[in-house]
This record gives structure tokens, C-alpha cells and sequence, in this order.
């Protein structure tokens, strides 16, 4: 049998009795999710890199091994490039109702600031990617525009994302 109190359950098995202390889970009300174009920030690179949620620091061996494995040219986007894809964003955003507080395309990585909602943010990514993708293809981009997976950032409290969403402008900034 299980009972639950606020943060505490309570579970009886038999006549042995176990009592779990839940900590307070915080809501998230927002994240930060970023991709880059396709061979521009390898693993290894002297700018760090993520896996698995970790910052990793230079690798020179890697960095090596994984330029020798591109199989196509490095994605750099242009300017109308780069206006494709935000364009394309923004617009499934709408169409799906998720609020983008910010938004950054560079030449090889986007930043967005999205409010958390129904949506899982993998799927979130997934759309965001197939929508820039079809876009850029209309305009003449081939190859595989994107690296695989994405770096993602939470947001808790109203601080944190307002920090998020200011890094993101500051960088729209600096385009």
C-alpha cells in the first residue's frame, strides 16, 4: 500500500514500513536549446564541447578524427541563410503554439529560448531542425545541414531565464 503526504510516501510491504523523503522538485518554466551546423563545432574543438550534458575540454586527437570523418563540407550559413531558418522557426512555433522568448541564428549554431510546455523539447528540436532544413533545401542548401543531437539548458526561475534570454539578444548583438 502507498500513501502519499505532500513530499513524503509512504509505503507499507508486509510488515515492514519504509518511509522515502521526496525533495521539492522545482518547475521548469523555461530552457535554452542549442545545434550547431553540420562539422563547425566538433568534439575535441579548443572551444570545449558538450556530451551527455558535460563540458568537455580540448581533445586535438579527436578534433583530428572527426574532421577525417565529415563526409561533406562544413555548413556555414549566410546571411539570407540564416534568415531562412529563424523565419521557418518562428513561423512552426506559432503554428504549434510554443512561446520563443529569444532566438539567435549564426553562421554555425542557433540558440533558442523556449517556455516549457506540452511539448517534450527533443520533439521541440526535432521540429525546429526538419522545418530550418526544408527551408534552407528550398533555397538551394544540400547535405545534411545539422550536426546530430542538441545542447539543452534549464530554466527554473524567472532569473535564470531572464540570464538566458539576455545571452541570447547579447548574441544577436554581436552577429
Amino acid at each position: 500500500m502507498t500513501k502519499k503526504r505532500k513530499n513524503k510516501i509512504q509505503i507499507k510491504i508486509a510488515t515492514y514500513e519504509f518511509k522515502i523523503i521526496i525533495p521539492f522538485m522545482r518547475k521548469l518554466i523555461g530552457y535554452m536549446i542549442t545545434w550547431t551546423t553540420y562539422g563547425t563545432w566538433l568534439q575535441g574543438d579548443e572551444r570545449r564541447y558538450v556530451k551527455d550534458g558535460e563540458t568537455l575540454d580540448v581533445n586535438p586527437n579527436l578534433k583530428k578524427s572527426n574532421l577525417l570523418s565529415l563526409k561533406q563540407q562544413i555548413i556555414k550559413l549566410t546571411s539570407r541563410q540564416k534568415n531562412t531558418a529563424r523565419n521557418a522557426i518562428l513561423e512552426e512555433a506559432k503554428r504549434i503554439n510554443h512561446k520563443i522568448y529569444a532566438i539567435a541564428v549564426w553562421s554555425n549554431h542557433i540558440h533558442i529560448i523556449a517556455e516549457n510546455n506540452q511539448i517534450p523539447i527533443s520533439q521541440a528540436v526535432i521540429r525546429y531542425k526538419n522545418v530550418a532544413t526544408a527551408a534552407l533545401k528550398r533555397t538551394g542548401l544540400n547535405g545534411k545541414i545539422w550536426t546530430k543531437g542538441f545542447d539543452k539548458r534549464f530554466c527554473f526561475t524567472e532569473k535564470e531565464l531572464k540570464q538566458r534570454i539576455e545571452y541570447v539578444n547579447e548574441h544577436n548583438d554581436k552577429k
